[in-house]
């Protein structure tokens, strides 16, 4: 998917950023979330991963998602094996989205693959893919900017806003989120 040219069809005076085709497909997505997976019992996962699926999101075995999760664009979703999207969390994926594998979203984080071109008059929306590695945490209402890299087993602490690169086995914290210490793992038991 591309954002329509903003010189064009001008969305400071009210015009698209996306297609027609897309803006409906969103209106069908989000009245099919609402319908059959926004209010259903919080263990019903299996479910909520086959609706993600019939709508073009890539989901992992075991990944665990909550109804009350907000996203953008399925088939712009990725989540590897086990990975859990808490309650309310944010996924506004215009641009791709992948959260690895036992990697934990918890509640009412944000994640944003999009953001504006501020030197253009026009302000272009540009799409910028977000990775999340494996086995990270981002915390209760932290925010995950567009076109971030976080390495595996990276934390991200309550409240935290990353905008660039975070090295793996580390953890960061504060606005904008700054290294705090290296992650040290057990060995699992």
């Amino acid at each position: 998917m591309i954002a329509l040219d903003a010189s064009t069809t001008r969305p400071l005076e009210g015009g698209a950023s996306f297609s027609l085709s897309n803006r409906l497909f969103r209106v069908f997505w989000g009245v099919a979330w609402f319908v059959l997976a926004r209010y259903t019992p919080p263990p019903l996962h299996g479910w909520r991963r086959l609706v993600l699926r019939a709508f073009g999101a890539k989901v992992g075995r075991g990944a665990r998602v909550y109804g009350s999760v907000s996203i953008w664009m399925p088939h712009h979703l990725e989540l590897g094996e086990n990975a859990l999207i808490g309650p309310g969390v944010r996924l506004y994926n215009q641009g791709h989205i992948r959260i690895g594998a036992w990697t934990v979203v918890s509640q009412r984080a944000h994640i944003c693959a999009s953001s504006h071109d501020i030197a253009d008059p026009h302000f272009q929306l540009l799409l910028r893919p977000v990775a999340i590695g494996d086995r990270c945490w981002i915390a209760a209402e932290a925010f995950i900017g567009p076109g971030v890299t976080m390495g595996d087993r990276t934390v991200l602490a309550a409240r935290g806003a990353l905008f660039g690169k975070a090295e793996a086995d580390s953890v960061y914290t504060g606005n904008p989120a700054h290294f705090l210490k290296t992650r040290q793992m057990r060995d699992p038991a």
